[in-house]
C-alpha cells in the first residue's frame, strides 16, 4: 500500500450534561475483504491495523490452512473505499480450500454471518490438552494487564482487544479491533508470526463469550479462554466439550468459573510480580 491506513480519526461532540464541545477521538471502521487466489472469501468491517496478522490468523481460525508455512504470500492492497488482502496459498493448501470454499460477509461482530451451512457454523471443534494451570489471581491479573495493552480503546472507547497470558511473563501479545472476532484473529496471527504456542498461556478477550471465539480459541491450540464479559450457552457446552477452562465476567478478584475448573488453583492471599504471587509454587505446566 502506498501509505499506511489510518486506525482512527478526530471529530467534534457536544457533551450534552456538560453543553460544551470537544474535539473527540474515534476508530476507523474499513472494509476488508480476505481474497485467495483473486477470490474473495469473506469481507469483514475491521480496523485497518495489523492485517498481515489479521490475514494469517483468520486463515489459521477459519481452518483455511494448517500452519502458516501453507501461505505462499500475503499482499495488503487499497480498493476502492477499502483495503484488499490478496493471500495467495501453496498449491496443496489452495487445493483443499478450493474444495471447501464458501463466502460470508459479516457486520463488526458478527463472524458467522453469511455462512451458508449449519454444518459449517456448527463445525467441530479439535479437543484442547495441555496442563497450563494458574491462580484465581493469574486470571484476574491478565484481565488487568490486558487492559494496559490497549492504545486504541483508551484513545477511544470503542474497540475490543484480544490478549495472550503467560504465566510469569504476562501480556506477550496483544491486538485490538472494532469487531472481537476480528481482535481474535489478529492476535491469532501475532502468535502464529512470533512461534508462540497457544498451550502456553491463556487467550484473554475484553467481549462477550460467543461460540466462534470458543472455536477461534480452540484453533489457537489454547485450553483456557479468560472474558470480561458473560457466555452464551452454546459457547459453554462448546468450551466443555473442548476441554476449555472458560472464566468470564471477570470483576477485579471476581470472576466466574463455567469449565474445567480443574485448572484453576486456589486463590492465594500475597500477590507478588507479574505473573505470579509471592511465594507462590509455579502453578504453570503447560504441555
Amino acid at each position: 500500500m502506498s501509505r499506511p491506513p489510518l486506525t482512527t480519526a478526530s471529530r467534534f461532540a457536544q457533551r450534552v450534561e456538560k453543553n460544551f464541545t470537544a474535539e473527540r477521538t474515534i476508530p476507523e471502521e474499513t472494509p476488508v475483504a480476505l481474497s485467495y487466489g483473486g477470490t474473495t472469501h469473506a469481507v469483514m468491517m475491521a480496523s485497518p491495523a495489523d492485517l498481515h496478522d489479521f490475514a494469517l490468523g483468520f486463515s489459521l481460525t477459519e481452518g483455511v490452512i494448517r500452519s502458516p508455512g501453507e501461505i505462499e504470500e500475503i499482499a495488503i492492497e487499497e480498493a476502492g473505499a477499502g483495503i484488499d488482502i490478496q493471500i495467495s496459498l501453496r498449491e496443496g493448501a489452495s487445493e483443499k480450500f478450493q474444495a471447501r470454499r464458501r463466502r460470508l460477509a459479516g457486520p463488526v461482530g458478527c463472524g458467522l454471518c453469511g455462512i451458508e451451512s449449519i454444518d459449517e457454523a456448527m463445525r467441530s471443534v479439535p479437543s484442547v490438552v495441555g496442563g497450563l494451570r494458574l491462580s484465581a489471581a493469574q486470571v484476574a491479573e491478565a484481565v488487568r494487564l490486558l487492559s494496559e495493552k490497549q492504545p486504541f480503546h483508551r484513545q477511544t472507547g470503542a474497540v475490543h482487544a484480544a490478549g495472550f497470558y503467560v504465566p510469569r511473563q504476562g501480556i506477550v501479545a496483544a491486538r485490538e479491533d472494532v469487531g472481537r472476532h476480528n481482535a481474535l484473529d489478529k492476535l491469532a496471527g501475532a502468535l502464529a508470526s512470533e512461534g508462540i504456542e497457544g498451550a502456553s498461556g491463556a487467550v484473554v478477550v475484553t467481549s462477550r463469550v460467543s461460540v466462534e471465539m470458543v472455536q477461534k480459541t480452540a484453533a489457537i491450540g489454547a485450553s483456557m479462554l479468560i472474558a470480561v464479559s458473560a457466555p452464551t450457552a452454546l459457547a459453554v457446552r462448546t468450551a466443555d466439550g473442548a476441554g476449555i477452562t472458560l472464566c468470564a465476567l471477570v470483576r477485579g478478584d471476581e470472576f466466574d468459573l463455567f469449565t474445567h475448573s480443574e485448572r484453576i488453583a486456589p486463590l492465594l492471599e500475597d500477590k507478588g510480580p507479574t505473573g505470579r504471587e509471592a511465594g507462590q509454587e509455579d502453578v504453570s505446566d503447560a504441555a
